[in-house]
Formats: structure tokens, sequence, C-alpha cells
């Protein structure tokens, strides 16, 4: 790619020049090793595309959501915001081997029940271990250079790889920076019944880059009351406070000082305030909390992990400034959702508080083929006519004899994405074909993916300890062109008396998941998320001045007022799926 240029990873992040597949411990200097664990130390710089503008910027600072892999966003950032993050919390997957999946019910009051309602999967929480740990320890080492050496990194996780992560921070920022490890209590969790104590807890590490980080002691109210020891330092050291005559000094409490584990209850599905009903949602008190903690006002905060926005969310409304990175549409279309709320909201109650409202949405290395890569294998299966293999851990399908592996989607596949089939392979399997059938390749492989480094299966046949492979590769970027991976949504839009008017609404895969239900829609609002419209457009940028929105049981509007000034007219409608339909619409002006 003509726009890309390599990056180089700072030294100081503890990567060595070392052969991949054969780290040697440093002497005194414990790491965590994997099967396949190789160097980072440089990157691509990854273009991106600024799509839409909500809001204004204030003192020249426009936030950023971005939709892409945050290895590439980040590889992105790299150029202008290394060393500038004051504050980094990430919410990654857990390794929960869940699959979590998204209730979308139809808007209105049209059909009954669960008549109107499906579930879209949003992401898969399934990994091989090694792959796992190569996944969290390179998004980490780019978080490092992007913080601040003031700055401090907040990584969420539970039981399943806290241990592991752990190793992982103390490699990558050293041992001696950490800080603090978290302990989230969610006390109204409803735990099933077990064969051991109910899991209720959720574990936060944060480490500093370097000294003299920022913090703010938190303090919380107490359920009543309590009388103290009046303490006071002396050389360092606290001793009872005493009045002139020795005796002991007390004081009544009502707040107590905050320590490293947090009770504070999970998101519950009947809560009306900020659920945005997005899986695995945090509350708003948890992040304020770590914001206000570890952040001042104006500061910039990152998360690569953004979900349903609440890092963002609360980011805004405290005074900060924000960068927030999603792979999911599903989240991207949350956050903006939440944001533009929460802006219009924040706008009429605290008119004269200095607040970064305004933010930009991008996409990077043109992330956009696939509107939600959790269904990117199973679209691609289709199109493919793969025979899928859902129990294989290392294999996607079989097509022709063949065993496929289906590479990351939306970006150039290179020789690291190799790793997991190089470490995956069954050798022993391979050893006893060879000797059967000497003259035959042991494994026939069918790699499919977006893009290639021109070498890729000459390096997977090199790397496979010398056994023979037969291995083809499938660009789909160079064959989509015969292939479905999804129907266009349509839609009747006009301008008639000075208003715009939407009359209908077609958002095929919507519609074809729905077909399966036989569901039939009266009112296409009902499968509508937003209705968004730039009076103005410039023909690149979308800028909407109207943004409707609607809260969960209403429905957008069909009619809009066009301004005496209107140019170009685009319109962008958004269905529950969050898949959009962007088009501009004539109304006999030139």
């Amino acid at each position: 790619m003509s726009e890309q240029s390599e990056l180089q990873i700072n030294e100081e992040s503890k990567m060595d020049s070392v052969e991949s597949y054969n780290f040697s411990p440093i002497k005194g200097y414990p790491m965590l090793n994997w099967r396949g664990k190789r160097p980072f130390t440089s990157t691509q710089y990854y273009p991106a595309q600024l799509k839409e503008n909500h809001g204004e910027a204030v003192d020249g600072w426009m936030n950023r959501i971005y939709w892409g892999d945050n290895l590439q966003v980040m590889s992105h950032l790299l150029k202008d915001f290394r060393g500038k993050v004051k504050l980094i919390y990430i919410d990654p997957p857990f390794d929960s081997r869940v699959e979590y999946k998204q209730r979308i019910t139809l808007r209105g009051k049209t059909t009954k029940g669960d008549h109107g309602a499906l579930e879209e999967k949003q992401y898969t929480d399934l990994w091989l271990n090694d792959g796992f740990l190569q996944f969290i320890y390179e998004r980490l080492i780019l978080l490092r250079e992007l913080l601040s050496e003031d700055g401090l990194i907040y990584v969420h996780c539970d039981y399943h790889k806290v241990h592991f992560i752990r190793c992982i921070l103390d490699e990558v920022f050293g041992e001696k920076q950490f800080v603090n490890e978290i302990t989230w209590h969610y006390y109204n969790k409803m735990a099933p019944n077990s064969q051991c104590f109910p899991r209720a807890s959720d574990r936060i590490i944060s480490y500093a880059k370097g000294q003299g980080y920022n913090f703010s002691q938190q303090y919380e109210k107490r359920d009543k009351p309590v009388k103290q020891l009046v303490r006071k330092f002396v050389d360092g050291k606290a001793i009872n406070a005493r009045d002139e005559e020795g005796n002991v000094l007390y004081r009544m409490s009502d707040k107590k000082r905050i320590d490293d584990v947090w009770r504070i209850s999970m998101l519950q599905p009947a809560d009306k305030t900020e659920n945005t009903s997005y899986p695995t949602q945090k509350p708003e008190k948890l992040l304020e909390r770590i914001i206000l903690s570890s952040s001042k006002e104006g500061d910039l905060v990152l998360d690569a992990f953004a979900g349903a926005g609440t890092t963002q969310a609360v980011s805004m409304r405290t005074g900060r400034r924000f960068i927030g990175i999603d792979i999911n549409l599903g989240a991207i279309q949350t956050t903006t959702k939440r944001l533009i709320c929460l802006g219009d909201r924040l706008a009429q109650d605290l008119p004269d508080k200095v607040l970064y409202t305004g933010f930009s949405l991008y996409n990077v290395n043109n992330y956009d083929l696939f509107r939600n890569p959790a269904q990117a294998k199973d679209v691609l299966i289709d199109a493919l006519e793969i025979q899928p293999l859902p129990n294989n851990s290392l294999y996607d399908g079989e097509k022709d004899g063949r065993m496929v592996k289906i590479m990351p989607v939306n970006r150039i596949a290179t020789k690291a994405d190799l790793n997991p089939l190089i470490t995956g392979f069954d050798y022993k399997a391979f050893q006893k074909k060879q000797e059967s059938t000497p003259n035959k390749p042991v494994e026939s492989l069918l790699l499919v993916c977006m893009g290639h480094e021109p070498d890729l299966a000459a390096h997977l046949k090199r790397e496979c300890h010398g056994f023979e492979l037969d291995v083809e590769v499938v660009d789909i970027l160079r064959d989509k062109a015969n292939l479905e991976f999804k129907r266009d949504s349509e839609a009747e839009i006009s301008v008639e008396s000075g208003k715009l008017k939407i009359t209908a609404f077609y958002p095929m895969n919507l519609l074809q998941k729905l077909s399966l239900q036989k569901e039939k829609v009266r009112d296409w609002r009902e499968l509508t998320e937003s209705v968004m419209i730039d009076w103005n457009y410039d023909g690149g940028v979308f800028e909407p001045t109207v943004v409707d929105v609607p809260e969960k049981d209403e429905m957008v509007s069909a009619e809009y007022e066009v301004p005496k000034d209107a140019g170009t007219i685009r319109v962008k409608i958004t269905d529950l799926l969050s898949e959009s339909l962007e088009m501009e619409v004539g109304h006999g002006k030139k």
C-alpha cells in the first residue's frame, strides 16, 4: 500500500530482538512464554477515512470514534498521539468461551410478545490459548506507546486469564510499574447453582508508564457515621493526633476512602437509565471512578474496546477528551447514538460548562466490507460453499478435500497471521501421514483472505517443520465481484411541498432474518434505529443537522422540513442491525 509506512515500536517496551518461537528469559526477569510468541517491534501506518462529524469542535478538538481492528487503528494513531494519552481503560475479550448476542426488538406497538424480536451475534469470545495471549500482548505494546509518561492504564479482565494478563503487563510495562489490582464486586448478580462459590467479581489491573502519574483519592458515603481516630503524619509515619493535654482525638466521619475492592452493582436488563442492551456493557459508576481518579478535565482518554461506549459517555460528561475504537459495527452504532443523545442533554443541562461533546466517526483501512465481523466467517462459508466445522479449533471448514482457514477479514493477511496454524498443526499426525504416503502432502489447505502478502503460501510451507503442504489462497478482494456478501438496502425518499418524505425503507438483511421467523412488518419505521440528514452534503464528510434518534419504544418521523438554504441533501437511514443506507435526494434546486 502506497499510503502505508513502517512505524517502529519503542525499544523501551522490553521487546528483545530474538527469533520468533525461541524466547530466552532474561536472568532475574520472569517472562510468560507461549507457543508462537513473537516479537512485535514494528507495525504499519494505516490510513483513516473521515466519515461523519457530529457536533462542533471545542478549542480545536473533536473527539474520535474509529471503526476497525484496534491493532490497525492504534498503528494509525501512533503518528499523532504517541505519548499523548493520559488514561487508557480497556475491557478486552476474556476468553470466556461465550458467543455474545444482542436481542433486537422491532419498534412500535404493532407486534406482540417476542414475535418481533431476534438475536444478532455481536462477537465471539472463543480463542486458542496461544492466539489470545499474542492478541493481548501486541495490543498492550501499542497501548504503552500511546500512553503518556505520566499516564495510567486499566485493564479489565476476569478469572479466565487474569493471571496471564498480569504477567504480560509486568513484561510490557515492568513489574515495578504495577499500581493496583482492583476487585469489582457486582453483588447483585443472579448466580446459577454450581460446585463452587458464586463468581461475582472481575479484576481491573492498573499500571503506570512512568513516574508522577495523576491520582485523585476517591471517597464514598458511609451507611452511617462512625467514630474515628484523628491521624497525622510525622516524619512520614502516621500517628494518633492528641490535644494539648495528651488525649487522643476522635472525629465523626460520614465518608470513607475507597480501597481496591469496589462494591458496584452490575447493569440489569430492567435498568432504564443507561442500559443500551449491548452485551457486556459496564456501568457508568465503574468508569466514573476510574476516570475521576486518574485523569483531569481536558485530558485525553482512550478505550480500544469501546463496546457500548461507556468510557466515552463518562469522559464526555466529565469534561475529558476521548478516542474510542471498536471492530464491531453494532458497538459503533450504539456508541454513536449514545453520544449524540448525551451531547444534546448536556447542552441543555450544562450550557455554560466547557465539555467536549463533538465527535468524528472514522474508518481505518476501509473497514466496511463486512458489517459485522462476528458474522464474517458465516458469510464467507455460505458464499464460498464451505462445509463448516464448528467443533474444530484450528480449521473453519472443508471444501473440495481441502481444510479451510479463514484469515482475519478487512485487512491484508500477513505471515504473522499464519502463526495459529503453524503452532496448532498436529505434527504427530503429519508424521504418520508422511510415513504412510511419503510422496503426498500431509495436508491440503485453502486460505481465505482479504488481500495478502505475496509469499504467504510459501512462508507457511517453509515454517511447517519440513512437512510438505499443498496450499491454495483465495483472495476475496479479487473475487468478491462473484460473491454476494450482503444485499444492499433500498428506500423511497422524495421532496414535496418543502418537506422530505420517507415513504418506504427496505433493509434487506434484516427483512431476510425476519422472514425466517415468518414475521410481517406493517411500518418501515419499526425496522429503523435512526434517520440523519445532511442538508448541504459536501460530497465527502457526512455532517447531519437532523438527527432523529428516538427512544426505544418510539419511532422515527417520516417527514422533515427542508430548510430554504438546502443544497445537496444526503439521508442516512440505519436499521436495527446497525446497517445503514445512505443516498442523495434531489429537490429541484441547482
